[in-house]
C-alpha cells in the first residue's frame, strides 16, 4: 500500500545525533554581550561611561603637566606668558569642520571671562610662520591651536575633553580677566586699518613712486593697540 498523499512517516531521531537550536535573538545577544547592560544592574553602563571620561581627563591633564615651556617667550605671549592664553585660529569658512572647531574652542575659553590673545591666521600670514616655527614645519598644521601659560595644550579635542572634565577651569584659574564690553577701536576684530597707508598696503614716495608699506601686514592691517597691547 502507498502512504496517503501529503503525509510522511515520522522518523525518530537517532540516539547518536544531537541538535541544539539557537534563535537569531540569542545569537544577537551573544554578539552584543559586551555592549548590552546588565538588567539586574542598570548602572554598569553608566559607571563605565563615567570611568572612561575620567580616564581621558586624567590623561589630558598628565600630558599638559609634562609639556615643557616653549623656548621663545615672545612667540606665545611675551614676558608675561605664564598668565596668558594664546589661540591660533582662522575666521575663514572654507573648511567647515576647521571653522566650527575654532568657533567652539573660542566660545569655551571666552565662557571663563579670561583675557585671550586671539591670532587669526586668515588676517595675518605672519601668524602662520610663527605657529610653524613653534610646532615645526614637518608637522601637519591643523587649527585651532591653544597655548596656556606658555605651554602647548592642543587643539579642539583636547580643549573639549578638559572642559567636560572640569580640568580646564582649574588650569586657567587666576588668569587675567577680560575687559568688559567690545573694543571701541576694532569692534572685536582685533585689527585696525594701517594709519600710514589707510589699508592699501601701498605708500607713495617722491623718490621711487609706490612702495609696499613696511608698517602693516599684507592686508593693510595692524593689530589693535587697544585690545592687543
Amino acid at each position: 500500500m502507498w502512504p496517503r498523499w501529503g503525509k510522511s512517516p515520522r522518523r525518530s531521531p537517532s540516539p547518536s545525533q544531537s541538535f541544539t537550536f539557537t534563535s537569531f535573538k540569542d545569537v544577537q545577544s551573544l554578539v552584543d554581550d559586551k555592549s548590552t547592560p546588565n538588567p539586574e544592574n542598570p548602572n554598569v553602563k553608566k559607571a563605565s561611561s563615567i570611568f572612561h571620561r575620567v580616564r581621558i581627563a586624567a590623561t589630558a591633564l598628565r600630558a599638559w603637566n609634562s609639556l615643557p615651556t616653549h623656548a621663545d617667550p615672545a612667540a606665545v605671549g611675551g614676558p608675561d606668558q605664564e598668565k596668558k592664553i594664546v589661540v591660533y585660529f582662522t575666521s575663514l569658512r572654507v573648511v567647515r569642520k576647521t571653522f566650527e572647531d575654532c568657533r567652539i574652542v573660542r566660545s569655551i575659553l571666552k565662557g571663563f571671562r579670561v583675557s585671550i590673545d586671539e591670532r587669526d591666521l586668515s588676517m595675518d600670514a605672519s601668524f602662520l610662520e610663527e605657529l610653524q616655527s613653534i610646532l615645526g614645519r614637518h608637522k601637519k598644521l591643523t587649527l585651532p591651536r591653544v597655548f596656556i601659560g606658555g605651554k602647548y595644550v592642543g587643539g579642539a579635542d583636547e580643549i573639549r575633553q578638559m572642559h567636560e572634565s572640569g580640568e580646564l577651569k582649574k588650569i586657567i584659574e587666576g588668569f587675567p580677566t577680560e575687559k568688559g564690553g567690545v573694543c571701541e577701536s576694532c569692534g572685536g576684530i582685533r585689527f585696525v586699518l594701517c594709519y600710514a597707508c589707510s589699508g592699501s598696503h601701498k605708500c607713495y614716495l617722491e623718490k621711487g613712486g609706490f612702495r609696499s608699506c613696511v608698517i602693516c601686514n599684507e592686508n593693510g592691517l595692524l593689530r589693535c593697540p587697544s585690545c592687543c597691547s
